[in-house]
């Protein structure tokens, strides 16, 4: 399953002016208006920055999700009048 490519609606409005100044900081650099294809190339390698960090974050939530799970404790016996109804069946 592929993950879809992240847009810059979907990005926080942090990342879109960290997004901004990097585009900014590549036009002072090169002293002149950027090209489609140089705004696109940094544009590419910031939102494939920004998609292997949500997918570390995630995959962090899910283990500590997953080491919180409940856990059935496999010494403890069966009680029948825990899970059955004192009234029996109607």
């Amino acid at each position: 399953m592929a993950i879809p490519r992240l847009t810059q609606k979907e990005m926080t409005e942090a990342e879109q002016r960290e997004l901004k100044t990097l585009l900014d900081r590549a036009r002072i650099a090169h002293g002149r208006l950027l090209t489609n294809a140089e705004t696109n190339h940094i544009k590419k390698e910031y939102i494939d920055k920004l998609m292997a960090q949500r997918d570390v974050e995630a995959k962090k939530a899910r283990k500590i999700k997953k080491d919180q799970a409940y856990k059935v404790d496999k010494e403890a016996t069966f009680s029948w009048s825990a899970n059955t109804s004192p009234r029996g069946r109607r």
